[in-house]
């Protein structure tokens, strides 16, 4: 067999790939060395910008397969039939930390899953968690730089962490959330998934129902302690990493379970919260889980940096029978994902193979741009409506209108009979057995403690006093306790 040859990008062979070109034996080296400029030009850019936020990553492929029948619910072809098997790959990840941080930390987990449906890409974005410190996107940035290193220090700070959380009563739930036992997983192959969100399917008929999605891990919840925590960082920052790549590699396949709860549209608006508020969650005595169908991974990618690093997900990507809420969260991240894309990988990202469709074909005018890869028939429109065969729409909406009345403006929230920011973390605190509640305490003081301004750190002991007295009383003297030290 003979020697395939090495050519240049543009398909030139290379004469010598070992010795740059330059101006005598030892001298310096010649603009004029095109392979040594491209391999280096190449070098540079190898690593795209990494995501603001959820940079550290992991994935793998694998299918979802429906178990149970939700057709009355739902006319989403990828859900039509027992027995019915997609495509999916699916992207777990850090959310604060940079691309280089360890795994094995106290923060949420990104679990998002690109369905390669026949109807189109159907992306749902979540995370291990059901809620969200914040319900409205227009503080997003702002809870992401708190969050993030201090532009002057360099360093994440516990005055920004908390000062943020002082001025934001809604994120009392999460904190909670975060701060317990279930703030670090131990791998992602043993953490829920949530939808987190409230999205809404709508049936053959037209009857459309809220929804909410829980991938609920088969492997079992495992979970570190913060001393547990350091230690695997310490040992192997990609410990996350690690545990998923190998478990795959040797044949064994996590999986989840997917159920969701399912709310009549019609009874969001009585209901005694608001339903589309991403700080809480809907307790399932209400709305009690029912099983879709199972989430298995089985394949790694070939490629971290072309598949992990290039996969965007965006939750705009909806199929018919599958739409958005009037959840704020949500109807910001339809834009923000997507945008966020568009300057990352450029746009034209969703050509790259791990984003573009695989049970279908996407035909639309999208044209040129920035590594423009589309294939079009010479002569072809880039216009619609065309009189030359071009795609065209269907007139049927991939989902239920919602009733929309009153100014526009911009307002708070609507109030339900029930709607309270510590309600729920107080109800969570209330649950969890005593040593628990101690590690919690433990948690939450080790980083308020550090705050330096006493007025910053009244504020969010208020908010742990609202959420449950005991629990208040708890943070307190733990807090009083380190400060004194």
């Amino acid at each position: 067999m003979s020697q395939r040859v090495l050519t240049t990008e543009s398909g030139a062979p290379v004469a010598d790939n070992q010795n740059s070109a330059s101006a005598g034996i030892g001298g310096p080296l010649l603009l004029q060395d095109q392979h040594l400029l491209e391999k280096l030009a190449r070098f540079n850019r190898e690593r795209i910008p990494e995501r603001v936020v959820h940079a550290r990553g992991s994935g793998a492929y694998g299918h979802f397969e429906v178990t149970d029948d939700v057709t009355g619910f739902t006319h989403a072809e990828f859900l039509s039939s027992v027995g019915k098997r997609t495509e999916v790959f699916v992207r777990f990840s850090t959310v604060a930390d940079s691309l280089g941080g360890a795994d094995a930390v106290r923060d949420p987990r990104g679990f998002a899953v690109k369905f390669y449906t026949e109807e189109g890409n159907y992306d749902l974005v979540g995370n291990n968690t059901p809620v969200f410190f914040v319900k409205d996107p227009i503080k997003f940035p702002d809870f992401i730089h708190s969050q993030k290193r201090d532009p002057f220090t360099g360093k994440q700070e516990p005055d920004n962490v908390w000062d943020f959380w002082g001025h934001s009563p809604e994120a009392t739930h999460q904190v909670t959330f975060l701060m317990g036992d279930r703030g670090i997983p131990a791998s992602y192959r043993h953490m829920d998934g949530f939808g987190s969100h409230t999205y809404q399917w709508t049936n053959a008929a037209g009857e459309a129902f809220f929804v909410k999605y829980h991938f609920k891990t088969n492997q079992g919840i495992r979970c570190l302690s913060t001393e547990q925590a350091q230690e695997t960082a310490g040992q192997d920052a990609n410990s996350h990493q690690t545990d998923l790549l190998q478990a795959i590699e040797r044949g064994v396949h996590p999986s989840w379970t997917l159920s969701v709860q399912i709310m009549p549209a019609a009874e969001a608006a009585e209901y005694r919260f608001n339903p589309f508020d991403l700080t809480k969650v809907w307790p399932h005595k209400d709305y009690p889980l029912q099983r879709v169908g199972r989430l298995v991974l089985d394949r790694n990618p070939d490629n971290v940096f072309a598949e992990v690093e290039q996969a965007a997900f965006s939750p705009n990507n909806f199929v018919p029978g599958i739409g958005p809420s009037p959840d704020k969260m949500l109807q910001g991240r339809l834009f923000a994902y997507a945008d966020a894309h568009r300057y990352r990988l450029g746009v034209n990202h969703t050509l790259l193979p791990v984003n573009a469709p695989k049970a279908t074909t996407a035909q639309n005018y999208g044209r040129d741009g920035l590594m423009a890869l589309n294939s079009q028939a010479r002569g072809a429109k880039n216009y619609e409506p065309n009189s030359y065969d071009g795609p065209a729409e269907t007139g049927r909406p991939l989902s239920a209108p919602f009733a929309v009345a009153g100014h526009t403006g911009t307002h708070e929230a609507p109030q339900h009979t029930k709607d309270d920011d510590f309600f729920q973390a107080g109800e969570l605190f209330r649950l969890m057995p005593e040593d628990a509640k101690k590690r919690l305490v433990a948690n939450i003081a080790g980083g308020l403690s550090q705050v330096s301004r006493d007025d910053v750190v009244e504020r969010n002991l208020a908010h742990f006093h609202a959420a449950d007295p005991d629990y208040g009383k708890r943070v307190e003297e733990a807090v009083r306790a380190l400060r004194e030290d």
